[in-house]
């Protein structure tokens, strides 16, 4: 299946939501330190409702870790500075879905990654920053599903 991957992120809620999603769709969900919450704050654990069970979430210490431990073959970067459309890529099971801290996304130091296999960016309309970091997410990893028949989905 897909991993996803949260570099730093910044607001529980989204990183609950992000579980409740790796847990209907069969993604892994892995975050990179420094976290800016506890695992354990009530705010992570509503938003993921009672899905934590049935999710794969790993924590990684720091980005160099991450990548020790995922080998990772191909990696997309999302982020607001890039001209390919995610929805132009043909997605592998075992990519790397990666995002950015909220609000600041992946800083160019982090882009310039050599793991790194390509920056995708989500259209929005213009004069928008971004979207929110679960909701993006979310679309990604059901467009990779999807172009895979959503395999074992009811």
């Amino acid at each position: 299946m897909f991993r996803l991957l949260f570099y730093s992120p910044r607001i529980a809620p989204n990183t609950g939501n992000a579980i409740r999603m790796v847990a209907a769709t069969g993604a892994e969900l892995h975050l990179v330190e420094p976290l800016g919450f506890d695992l354990s704050e009530p705010k992570l654990k509503r938003a993921g409702l009672d899905y934590h069970d049935l999710a794969s979430v790993t924590v990684h210490p720091s980005l160099p870790a991450a990548w020790q431990a995922l080998q990772p073959e191909r990696v997309y970067a999302f982020t607001a500075h890039a001209n390919t459309s995610f929805a132009d890529i043909g997605y592998r099971a075992g990519d790397v879905l990666m995002f950015g801290p909220e609000p600041t996304g992946l800083d160019q130091e982090t882009l310039a990654d050599p793991h790194i296999t390509a920056r995708v960016r989500i259209p929005m309309l213009a004069g928008r920053r971004s979207l929110n970091l679960s909701n993006a997410a979310a679309v990604a990893v059901y467009e990779a599903w999807r172009q895979h028949g959503f395999p074992g989905a009811i």
